[in-house]
């Protein structure tokens, strides 16, 4: 059966507390059933921000790249990245590679690059024992909710990430340019309007400043589009964060982020800012088998903590540019469109 997008609509199963679910049988053919549903869950996306589908069974990485390949327009290179991911087909990789105890916080997937992905896909293919669900938050509430004072600020000048690439911390230069090759490095840099420096043992530092509030592409509703709080360094665990500084220097993190005319962020706005995120976040636990997806641009996604193995595939889908999404600059034109 092929559902029309008013009838996958109407069967979508909306709980408080958790994200839509759609559940189904695609009786052995994934791929045969996301080519023929393909327009419809796309509409239940547009309708809700993400849906996670569950019963299909999805297995091995193969029949999910055929899923993920039939449900996106065109699937992106995960440059940038902040964590290294594994890599299964071309546009086809693992979750970022992140301590299974520690949360991974409410972002929106490469916010701080010139173009990111507009559709996220996700694919459980082992589910953990205990914990590790992909929880979401709505970017539009997020914004609604957090202090006008606050917001004002960041739309007013946008924010900083700085990063200092090396072997041992985050993804190295190679995970994140795809090259090893100073030259192309610097030309990607250059291009996309990234500030770097290379420092006297060999590393590379980076900065760039990006929108903090910006239009949805498609609806031209303000969404609170960034990672200002998740990679800033007091969302680090305080024992990690000492160390890094005590080994790299204040100066020298993995990654951090500021005010966007180079101001620190006080470690009260950074926490502010997750207990709003943790306010409007909602979870389902993973099954082995399910499928997410996740509008990029209008939700933020995080990783919970967990145990025992998990295996969950992603694919970085239909890449949107920041010009396409007219970055606002102030909180009372955001609050109004």
């Amino acid at each position: 059966m092929t559902y029309s997008s008013a009838t996958l609509l109407r069967d979508v199963d909306l709980r408080p507390a958790s994200p839509p679910i759609l559940r189904t049988d695609a009786a052995g053919d994934t791929a045969g059933w996301a080519a023929g549903h393909r327009d419809a869950l796309r509409a239940v996306v547009a309708e809700h921000g993400c849906v996670l589908v569950r019963g299909l069974g999805l297995r091995d990485p193969e029949s999910t790249a055929a899923v993920f390949r039939r449900l996106a327009t065109g699937l992106m290179p995960d440059l940038e990245s902040f964590a290294p991911r594994r890599t299964y087909a071309d546009g086809v990789y693992s979750s970022s590679k992140w301590p299974p105890n520690q949360q991974m916080c409410m972002h929106h997937e490469l916010s701080y690059a010139l173009e990111f992905p507009g559709l996220m896909l996700f694919a459980c293919l082992d589910a953990p024992a205990g914990g590790g669900a992909t929880a979401v938050a709505d970017g539009h509430a997020v914004l609604d909710a957090l202090p006008a004072r606050l917001t004002e600020r960041f739309a007013r000048e946008g924010w900083l990430l700085t990063r200092t690439y090396n072997d041992e911390i985050g993804a190295t230069l190679t995970e994140a340019f795809g090259t090893e090759d100073r030259a192309a490095v610097e030309r990607y840099c250059r291009t996309h309007a990234i500030d770097f420096a290379w420092q006297g043992d060999g590393s590379l530092r980076t900065r760039q400043r990006r929108g903090a509030v910006v239009r949805h592409p498609v609806t031209g509703r303000p969404c609170w589009f960034n990672q200002i709080a998740f990679l800033n360094e007091w969302t680090m665990d305080p024992e990690v964060r000492e160390y890094l500084v005590d080994v790299y220097g204040p100066d020298g993190l993995p990654f951090n982020t500021r005010h966007g005319n180079g101001d620190p962020i006080g470690e009260d706005v950074v926490r502010l800012i997750n207990e709003v995120y943790e306010a409007h976040t909602v979870r389902e636990p993973w099954h082995s088998g399910d499928l997410m997806l996740v509008d990029n641009v209008r939700t933020a996604h995080g990783r919970e903590p967990f145990e025992g193995p998990r295996e969950v595939l992603a694919a970085l889908a239909d890449p949107v540019r920041l010009t396409d999404c007219t970055p606002l600059t102030t909180t009372t034109e955001a609050r109004t469109a």
